[in-house]
C-alpha cells in the first residue's frame, strides 16, 4: 500500500471490530504494524481516532495509512493435508453458520508471519462461498469450537449476543497442575496485557486491568493434576489460562504460564501442547437453539489415560 486509502463499511464490515475489519483488509501487513497505526492514530474512522475495539456501522468511512508489507507471496495458502483435515473437523452447519473443532498448532487467522490460518484455509476449500467470516477467536495453542458466520446478519447476530453477557454460554476443558480445590468455583481479577522486554505479549492480574470472571468446576481428579470445566463470563486474552494461574493451578503445557513442577509433569506425561479444550458452545439464534460440542483429540484422551496410571 503506496497511498491512503479510504474504505466504506459495508455488510460485510458492519458489526465489526475496526481491528478485526482492518486484518482482514490488509493480510499481508504485519499485525504488529496496524496496532501501531490504530494507537497512533494513522488509521482512522469517519475522521476521528477511535480505538482498535470499536465497532464498525455501515457507512462508516476507515482511513488506512500507506503501509508496508512483506515481499508479495500467495496469500492463505496451507500446507498439504490441511483442507482434507478442517474438512473432517466440520462439527455443525446449516444456512447460517459453519462450526469447526479446531486442531492446536493452527491460528484462526493469518498474519504476524504465519501464511494461513483457519479462515484463509476454509475460503480456499469454499472458493464460491460468498461470505465466511471468524464470529470469535481462539488462541494459537487452544483447540475446539470456533464459529464462522456464512451471512452478514448471522455474524451481526452473533457478536451482539458476545457482548451481551450470559447469551453464549461457553464451556472449556482444562487440565490443571495439582489438586484443584472444590470451594475454588470462581475466578474474579482484572487482566491486563503487557509486554515483556524480550517483545513477548503476555496478561497479568493487575488492578488496572479489565474486570474478568471465570466459573471452573473439578470434572475429574487425578494424583497429581485436575480435568475442570471453565466456563468464562468475559472474553479477555488468555483468560482462562492467567485465572488458572492465579488460582494457584496453572494448566498443563501452557508455555507462557506453567511454573517448572507443571512443566515437568507435563513432560512425564508426554504432554506437548497446551491442554486447553473449547468443548461446547449454547446460544439461540433466530429462534433456533444450539448446542455444539467437540470431542477432545486423540492427544489429549491418553493424556488423561495416562493422568489415571
Amino acid at each position: 500500500m503506496s497511498a491512503v486509502r479510504f474504505l466504506t463499511v459495508d455488510e460485510r464490515g458492519e458489526g465489526q471490530r475496526l481491528d478485526n475489519y482492518v486484518l482482514r483488509e490488509c493480510p499481508a501487513v504485519p499485525k504488529t504494524r496496524l496496532y501501531r497505526a490504530m494507537r497512533k492514530g494513522e488509521i482512522r474512522v469517519n475522521k476521528g481516532r477511535v480505538k482498535p475495539d470499536r465497532r464498525l456501522a455501515l457507512g462508516d468511512v476507515v482511513r488506512l495509512p500507506p503501509l508496508s508489507a512483506p515481499e508479495p507471496r500467495e496469500p492463505g495458502t496451507a500446507p498439504p493435508g490441511w483442507q482434507e483435515r478442517l474438512a473432517a473437523r466440520v462439527v455443525f452447519e446449516d444456512e447460517h453458520i459453519l462450526a469447526v473443532n479446531k486442531p492446536s498448532g493452527i491460528a484462526v487467522h493469518g498474519g504476524s508471519g504465519l501464511q494461513f490460518g483457519l479462515i484463509e484455509t476454509l475460503r480456499s476449500m469454499r472458493p464460491k462461498a460468498k461470505f465466511l467470516e471468524l464470529v470469535h477467536r481462539l488462541d494459537r495453542e487452544t483447540s475446539g469450537l470456533v464459529l464462522v458466520a456464512k451471512k452478514p446478519a448471522a455474524l451481526r447476530a452473533l457478536h451482539d449476543l458476545l457482548r451481551q453477557k450470559g447469551k453464549i454460554d461457553k464451556r472449556y476443558l482444562a487440565l490443571a497442575e495439582g489438586a484443584w480445590p472444590r470451594h475454588l468455583r470462581m475466578v474474579d481479577a482484572p487482566l491486563k496485557r503487557f509486554e515483556r522486554k524480550s517483545g513477548e505479549r503476555q496478561v497479568k492480574v493487575a488492578k488496572d486491568g479489565k474486570p474478568s470472571s471465570t466459573e471452573f468446576r473439578i470434572r475429574q481428579s487425578f494424583a497429581a493434576a485436575t480435568l475442570v470445566e471453565a466456563r468464562p463470563l468475559t472474553g479477555r486474552t488468555h483468560q482462562i489460562r492467567v485465572h488458572a494461574l492465579h488460582g494457584g493451578h496453572a494448566l498443563l503445557g501452557d508455555a507462557k504460564y506453567q511454573s517448572e513442577e507443571g512443566e515437568a509433569l507435563a513432560r512425564k506425561l508426554g504432554l506437548r501442547r497446551l491442554f486447553l479444550h473449547a468443548q461446547s458452545l449454547s446460544f439461540l439464534l433466530n429462534e433456533q437453539r444450539y448446542d455444539l460440542t467437540a470431542s477432545l483429540d486423540e492427544e489429549l484422551e491418553t493424556i488423561l489415560k495416562n493422568c489415571a496410571k
